[in-house]
């Protein structure tokens, strides 16, 4: 999945399976900068609910990269213009 280039001063978000159901959306495009441990607090000001009902479980990347926010180097990171940030529900098979 491929989002639209984000524009001048925007980051963006692409979101899976129940973070997209959540959103009604595959991607859109955030203001930057914005550090990483701040992005669950802006998106949950956006979709009120989000965070507890699907954030808390998922996976983050940023630029591919695995980002863990219970790790303080992680937390610290800046998301920056141009960036592209992953949120990744846990996903089962049967």
């Amino acid at each position: 999945m491929a989002s639209a280039k984000a524009p001048a001063n925007h980051f963006s978000v692409l979101y899976f399976a129940a973070a997209s159901s959540f959103t009604s959306k595959n991607s859109e495009h955030l203001k930057a900068p914005l550090k990483a441990s701040e992005l669950f607090a802006a998106l949950e000001r956006q979709y009120p609910g989000f965070k507890e009902k699907v954030l808390n479980s998922c996976a983050l990347t940023v630029n591919l990269q695995y980002v863990d926010l219970d790790e303080e180097g992680d937390r610290n990171i800046t998301i920056q213009e141009g960036d592209e940030v992953a949120i990744i529900p846990p996903v089962s098979s049967g």
